[in-house]
């Protein structure tokens, strides 16, 4: 973590009303073996054939550890909200309280050979601001659960309020509300039918009682703020039991 907020970024924090600095991302460098191995890379593809060997130069070339550009950018996290710089320097602020993620992480492998996991968190603002924040800074193993964190924190009050006074929310093709959960390919089922929730390998799924197949399912990488969806979610599982269990005696 680095703790100095440059000037200008400092100043957008304010206009923003982001509050307090929490703390800097900065991006990943390359370890020695990885450069070794890119040189290496390098090398052998232009000796064996050059189109090969110069995307490996290029690509070394982008790498933090080379390019003072990608070395220069930072990914800042205050009390309110995010701000994420560019490729070209150019900032953009997220406040916790207003903005949708899109998480998407991905574990590859190599002939059953685990090699690595990729993470990509798609931010948006409702200006229409885009930004795709990914494992190119560091620790998003750590960042990544936060921003979700934040947001649910953030939005979770106002939208129970929300939900109390009958409204209804949608994420993604998925709407909440008091009386239980919806889709446009599979219709509505009420609270007290929803027997399971289940989130396994990146999908997500819902079990009808009674019924072994998933009502529903869902790749998690297509639900805007996942964490805050599962726990109004959550919410009105809970609140529907009593009222069943009422209405049953």
């Amino acid at each position: 973590m680095n703790d100095r907020v440059p000037d200008d970024l400092a100043g957008l924090a304010t206009a923003e009303g982001l509050g307090e600095h929490r703390g800097t991302v900065l991006p990943k460098r390359q370890s020695p073996l990885m450069i070794c191995n890119l040189f290496f890379m390098i090398v052998v593809g232009l000796f064996c054939f050059v189109l090969p060997g110069l995307w490996f130069v290029r690509m070394t070339m982008q790498t933090p550890n080379f390019s003072r550009k990608a070395a220069a950018r930072r990914l800042l996290f205050f009390e309110h909200g995010l701000i994420e710089t560019d490729r070209k320097g150019r900032p953009a602020a997220f406040r916790w309280d207003s903005m949708t993620v899109l998480q998407e992480i991905t574990e590859s492998y190599v002939n059953g050979v685990y090699i690595g996991t990729g993470y990509r968190y798609t931010l948006h603002k409702q200006d229409g601001t885009v930004r795709k924040v990914t494992n190119f800074y560091a620790e998003p193993e750590r960042w990544g659960p936060y921003i979700q964190r934040e947001i649910a924190g953030a939005q979770l009050p106002g939208m129970l309020r929300t939900l109390e006074e009958g409204g209804q929310f949608t994420f993604g093709d998925i709407a909440l509300n008091r009386g239980g959960v919806a889709t446009a390919r599979r219709g509505a089922v009420t609270w007290p039918e929803i027997e399971d929730v289940r989130v396994d390998n990146g999908i997500f799924s819902l079990r009808r009682s009674g019924k072994w197949l998933s009502w529903s399912s869902k790749p998690v990488k297509d639900i805007p703020n996942f964490l805050l969806f599962l726990a109004l979610l959550d919410h009105l599982r809970r609140s529907a039991a009593p009222f069943a269990q009422r209405t049953s005696t």
